[in-house]
């Protein structure tokens, strides 16, 4: 028996168009820079993402990019928004650490009054993910577990850290998705990125949540977006949809297939701004 259908509410987010998206580097177990990118289909695919979300009622924001950053296009990894205060990013790779300043702008010249640079390294919504009362922390890659306590003391929230232990799986929003944030009980996640330890965890707190498969998590279809309702994510992670659909959710497939060349796919290309000026 399907759950009734949920309900959504308007989101507001910050994305980064991949005008200058390469992969000239290897940061991650994704990255081949002997592949090439396809800029304008990444452009193409990215357009798709962005007027989707539009056309569910969101707000997107831009951010303008820069042809020395070229990972900007993933820009949750900029800032961690919640109750309208910001903490910002502080990089692990030299690559990528000049996008920390250009998001704590942007945010400044929004109108946002709290915005924090973080003492300790963490890739913000990387690996902070939020429901409706804890801040769920990845560690063992990219963040360090002194953000945790940076981030539990500056937003006030309950932080639970997670270890990951597979590189594939380098950041939280990799392995695990909260489908509901009004609720601390609805996230879908895939085991084998997580130590004994954190799996335990997880299934303490979230007894009832969807589990992915190895196919589905190695698509990327755990770094999706939801709503509340309908759930972006990648549509080669063909093993999720009806379990979504059982629950309530809609999932809506995305082809982001050019920007997994870094990586990244739906979670990767879109921050969320949770309240924030007026």
């Amino acid at each position: 028996m399907r759950t009734p259908r949920r309900s959504a509410r308007p989101r507001r987010y910050l994305m980064c168009p991949p005008t200058h998206f390469k992969v000239s580097y290897s940061i991650n177990p994704w990255m081949d820079p002997d592949k090439p990118v396809d800029l304008p289909l990444a452009l193409a695919q990215w357009e798709v993402l962005r007027d989707r979300y539009r056309a569910l009622g969101h707000t997107v924001e831009e951010l303008r990019p820069r042809p020395d950053l070229p990972d900007m296009v993933f820009a949750a990894n900029g800032a961690t928004v919640v109750d309208g205060r910001v903490l910002g990013a502080r990089f692990a790779f030299e690559e990528r650490r000049g996008e920390a300043a250009v998001h704590a702008a942007w945010f400044r010249d929004h109108g946002f009054a709290e915005v924090r640079e973080p003492q300790n390294v963490n890739e913000a919504e990387g690996d902070f993910a939020v429901t409706a009362s804890w801040l769920l922390a990845g560690r063992g890659f990219r963040s360090s577990p002194l953000s945790h306590a940076e981030a539990q003391e500056y937003f006030g929230r309950p932080v639970i850290g997670l270890d990951l232990v597979d590189p594939r799986y380098y950041h939280l929003d990799t392995a695990l998705c909260v489908l509901d944030d009004t609720t601390d009980s609805e996230v879908m996640y895939y085991p084998g990125a997580f130590s004994a330890g954190s799996r335990a965890v997880l299934a303490r707190l979230f007894p009832d949540a969807l589990i992915a498969s190895r196919a589905d998590a190695e698509a990327f279809g755990l770094n999706a977006v939801s709503d509340g309702r309908h759930v972006l994510l990648p549509q080669a992670a063909v093993g999720l949809f009806e379990p979504l659909r059982e629950r309530g959710y809609e999932p809506v497939g995305m082809d982001l297939t050019e920007l997994l060349k870094g990586g990244g796919s739906v979670k990767c290309c879109t921050q969320e701004l949770r309240s924030a000026p007026a």
